[in-house]
């Protein structure tokens, strides 16, 4: 534990601009005492380690694309009030987890389908802080906001005005996790935020169950079927790696998977071409879409008529997800079971007699 607390201890030190110096629920590097803590067990996150003390928990997480460095570290005594999201599922969590008050502002708001974000904006307890792109700083000095949530990137050349708010910037890495549990498992350490700990064990322990439930139904599966998913963006489309926590829920849910062996953790980008040359003969292909009116075959072959050439395609085993109209984004990071759950139905070819809760078969004109 000792060899624990000194290595957080050196991070926080030579990361401390990550957690910022304004604001009681942040420690500075001189109110860290040499004592022991003991490490918050996460039986499937692989990049974040938290530890608690008398007084505070420490918090370090793993740079997801370098290996055997740091992203950031924190020093928190705890929760937080007033925190600015710039993600839906995060705010999706803290309703989850009862702690809605806490979320004091939301960046991108118009790709928020939550009710109740869009209701507080309306009524003023939550600000509209602009595009995560170009932030609105002033509505967060105004709002006092004590930390803002966003999702990092690699490369991302920093975050501008943000680092120089004085308010710290919890980055939230949770999506570059390798397992759908992992990514899930983050809910602990925002529920620790918010002072929502015991609501985010309670949680996970249900999504651990169920998954798990899920995941031996998909082993009991007579026949693996393969799959495909997304479409073309552009000339692009984008696969989940391998070692994606997509990657990994769809082998989870008993399907063979074209890029099960690739080791990335995040999507690749591929050509049509490759695409084809790869996963043609995959037998269930799935999709997002964001359009007001439900996909059809003839509109897909409008798209593009490569698409034609996908046995999925030819065999009328395509799927989509609205997420106009389902919350997916809004829940499927912290609740991978319900995502399982539809991917063992459609594989175990049941979707007629059970229902789906995200996908929607493809249907001809």
């Amino acid at each position: 534990m000792r060899s624990i607390h000194l290595i957080l201890y050196v991070a926080f030190c030579l990361i401390a601009s990550s957690c910022g110096q304004k604001g009681a629920p942040f420690l500075s590097s001189r109110d860290v005492r040499d004592s022991v803590g003991d490490t918050i067990p996460m039986k499937y996150a692989e990049h974040i380690t938290m530890v608690r003390f008398a007084d505070r928990v420490e918090v370090a997480l793993k740079d997801p694309w370098h290996d055997g460095k740091l992203l950031a570290s924190y020093s928190f005594s705890l929760p937080l009030k007033r925190c600015v999201v710039f993600n839906t599922a995060h705010a999706s969590l803290l309703q989850m987890l009862g702690a809605l008050d806490a979320v004091g502002g939301v960046a991108d708001l118009k790709y928020m389908q939550l009710p109740s974000i869009r209701e507080r904006v309306r009524k003023g307890s939550c600000k509209d802080c602009g595009d995560s792109m170009n932030p609105d700083i002033e509505k967060m000095v105004e709002l006092g906001a004590d930390a803002i949530w966003l999702s990092p990137f690699e490369n991302s050349g920093g975050y501008g005005r943000l680092e120089k708010m004085g308010v710290p910037l919890i980055l939230c890495a949770d999506y570059m996790e390798t397992s759908a549990l992992g990514r899930a498992e983050w809910m602990k350490f925002y529920g620790l935020l918010v002072g929502r700990e015991k609501e985010a064990d309670s949680l996970f322990a249900v999504v651990e169950r169920n998954y798990h439930q899920f995941m031996e139904q998909a082993r009991q599966m007579p026949t693996r079927r393969s799959v495909l998913t997304e479409r073309l963006t552009g000339s692009t489309w984008y696969v989940p790696g391998g070692k994606s926590s997509m990657g990994r829920l769809l082998q989870d849910a008993g399907a063979r998977y074209a890029w099960a062996e690739d080791t990335h953790s995040g999507s690749l980008p591929l050509s049509l071409e490759t695409v084809l040359d790869k996963a043609v003969d995959a037998d269930v292909w799935v999709f997002n879409d964001m359009n007001a009116e439900a996909p059809t075959y003839n509109r897909l072959l409008a798209e593009n008529n490569g698409y034609g050439l996908l046995k999925a395609f030819r065999i009328r085993q395509v799927y989509y997800v609205n997420s106009l109209q389902v919350p997916y984004f809004e829940e499927v990071s912290f609740r991978p079971d319900w995502l399982l759950k539809d991917y063992v139905t459609i594989l175990n070819e049941t979707d007629r007699k059970a229902g789906l809760r995200y996908l929607r078969r493809v249907k001809d004109e």
